[in-house]
């Protein structure tokens, strides 16, 4: 078996936990105010298997991990999405504030469960991330504590990028006069290819801009070494 093979196992599967309550979380959202819209589609489900998008979830992601094996024998990206949570705003009492706060949801969830995830490290002396695995622990279950951090922290603040479709477009959109909303969010019908020319393919053909790699640094890793490693003035 590869040495990589179980590490990304961890890392999927971490991955696939914090996309599924994500989306669960937007479903769930929309039926408090009013919408029970996924509820009858079956996606009020904790079941990842029907959120997932046979483009976004399977064939993009799957390229990708297999094009980084075969070009450098790591994975160090995954980009993707699932399928999203069919909403009517419609049925809400205030169609752009419920539309805002079903956005907020999503990212809401990871973030909640970051802090839960860093609670129950403390808890148990998994974190913060230190030299040795503490002898009750295999080591998978540190990488699956460290891998679903990640994976909440990164989906939770990429999905605040105000783009469409990201939560954090329909979130600003609350903010617009309604028809520059309207006009802003008709960009969702582009918006995943934006999102993927501006992100990754952008990148690789003009020098020095790396979008995301300053959300990385400047925005996700200092709050990964928050959660995960020692405080620099607390005990060695």
């Amino acid at each position: 078996m590869p040495d990589w093979l179980p590490e990304l196992a961890v890392a999927v599967a971490a991955a696939v936990l914090a996309i599924t309550l994500h989306e669960a979380a937007h479903g769930y959202a929309a039926l408090a105010l009013g919408d029970d819209t996924a509820r009858r589609r079956g996606r009020l489900s904790l079941n990842p298997i029907r959120h997932v998008d046979a483009v976004g979830t399977i064939l993009v992601p799957g390229l990708l991990v297999l094009g980084q094996l075969l070009a450098r024998g790591e994975v160090g990206f995954v980009f993707g999405w699932a399928k999203p949570v069919p909403v009517d705003v419609l049925r809400f009492r205030s169609p752009r504030a419920g539309m805002a706060l079903v956005a907020a949801a999503g990212p809401g969830m990871n973030f909640a469960l970051v802090l839960l995830a860093f609670l129950l490290g403390r808890a148990t002396g998994l974190l913060p991330v230190g030299p040795a695995v503490p002898a009750w622990a295999p080591e998978l279950l540190l990488a699956f504590l460290i891998s679903f951090v990640v994976a909440n922290l990164v989906l939770g603040l990429f999905n605040l990028i105000p783009i469409p479709p990201l939560d954090g477009s329909r979130i600003v959109a609350w903010a617009m006069p309604l028809g520059m909303a309207i006009r802003y969010l008709s960009l969702e019908r582009a918006g995943l290819l934006l999102v993927l020319v501006v992100f990754f393919l952008l990148p690789q053909a003009v020098r020095g801009f790396d979008p995301l790699g300053w959300f990385l640094r400047n925005l996700a890793s200092p709050l990964l070494r928050l959660v995960l490693l020692p405080s620099p003035s607390g005990p060695p």
